[in-house]
C-alpha cells in the first residue's frame, strides 16, 4: 500500500484520483484550500487532510511542518493545486499570483518535504497543461510577469514551469531516488477558472464545456496511472505525459537545461 499525498484534492481530478487510488487500496492524504470542501472529501474516504493556501507561503511552510510531524513515509506527491486567475495580483509574499500558485508554492512544499521524498524512494506527479506551449510567453528574466501580463500567459508560464521544474528536480535528486514526472490531464471541466477574467472562465462555465470539455474522472485517467506504476518501467522520469504517452506537444524552451537549472535556483532563493 502506497502513501499518497495529493494536493487540490478537494474538487476536480484531485479529488477524483483520490477516490480511485483510495479504491483500489492506497492510503491517501487530502490537501486543499477550502475546509469545507477539502473535509468533505476526506470524511467521504476515511483519509487525513491538510488545509493550506497556496498564495500564502507561510501556509505552505506550516503545511509541510505538519506533514512531516504525522508523516513517516510519503510514496507519491502529486503537486495538483493551481488555478488561472484575473487582474494580475501580487500576494502577500510579493509574488505574482498565479505563478506563486501553480509553480513556487509546490516547489517550496516538495523542497520542505526532500528528505522524506528521497528516504520513500518517491514519485513526484506535477500536473502541467497544453497551455505551457499554446499560452506561454516565457521570459526567464520576468518571471514575475511584470510584462506583457494576460491570465492566460501568466498561466501558460506558470504550466511550463511545472515542466522546467520536474525536470531539474530529476536532474538533482534523480540519482538520490525520487522520479519525478508530469501531464496534462486534458480540458476537465473543473471549476479552476472560476476566478478568472479570461476566456478560460467563459469556456469552463458556459455551454461550451459539454462540448469541448472532459470529465474530471477521465482527466484523473493518467494521474492515477503514475501514482499506480512503476517508474522507469511503465513510464520515464522527466517527461511529459498526455493519456499515459510522453507528448511532443511540448514548449521548446521546455527542454533547455540551463533555463531549468536557473528558475530553480531563482525559486530556491526567493523562498528561503
Amino acid at each position: 500500500m502506497k502513501t499518497i499525498l495529493i494536493t487540490g484534492a478537494s474538487d476536480g481530478i484531485g479529488a477524483e484520483a483520490a477516490r480511485e487510488l483510495h479504491a483500489s487500496g492506497e492510503n491517501v492524504i487530502i490537501v486543499g484550500r477550502s475546509l469545507e470542501k477539502t473535509k468533505a472529501i476526506a470524511s467521504e474516504l476515511g483519509a487525513p487532510y491538510y488545509v493550506a493556501d497556496f498564495t500564502k507561503l507561510s501556509e505552505v511552510r506550516q503545511l509541510a511542518a505538519d506533514i512531516r510531524k504525522d508523516v513517516a513515509r510519503i510514496d507519491v506527491l502529486v503537486n495538483n493545486a493551481g488555478g488561472i486567475f484575473g487582474k494580475r495580483e501580487i500576494t502577500e509574499d510579493g509574488h505574482e499570483k498565479t505563478m506563486q500558485v501553480n509553480h513556487l508554492a509546490p516547489f517550496l512544499l516538495t523542497n520542505l518535504l526532500i528528505d522524506i521524498l528521497v528516504a520513500s524512494n518517491a514519485t513526484v506527479i506535477n500536473t502541467s497543461s497544453i497551455a505551457n506551449k499554446i499560452l506561454s510567453k516565457f521570459d526567464i528574466n520576468d518571471i514575475e510577469v511584470e510584462k506583457n501580463y494576460s491570465p492566460e500567459v501568466a498561466y501558460g508560464n506558470s504550466k511550463l514551469e511545472n515542466i522546467l521544474f520536474t525536470k531539474e528536480l530529476n536532474r538533482r535528486y534523480g540519482k538520490s531516488g525520487i522520479s519525478a514526472v508530469t501531464f496534462h490531464p486534458g480540458n476537465v471541466a473543473t471549476n479552476f477558472a472560476n476566478g478568472s477574467g479570461s476566456l478560460m472562465r467563459f469556456i469552463y462555465s458556459s455551454f461550451l464545456s459539454k462540448l469541448f470539455l472532459i470529465s474530471p474522472k477521465k482527466g484523473a485517467d493518467t494521474l492515477v496511472w503514475l501514482a499506480s506504476t512503476t517508474p522507469g518501467k511503465d513510464w520515464q522520469l522527466g517527461e511529459y505525459y498526455v493519456k499515459r504517452k510522453i507528448s511532443t506537444q511540448v514548449n521548446p524552451i521546455a527542454n533547455d537545461g540551463d533555463v531549468a537549472r536557473e528558475l530553480w535556483d531563482w525559486s530556491e532563493e526567493v523562498v528561503k
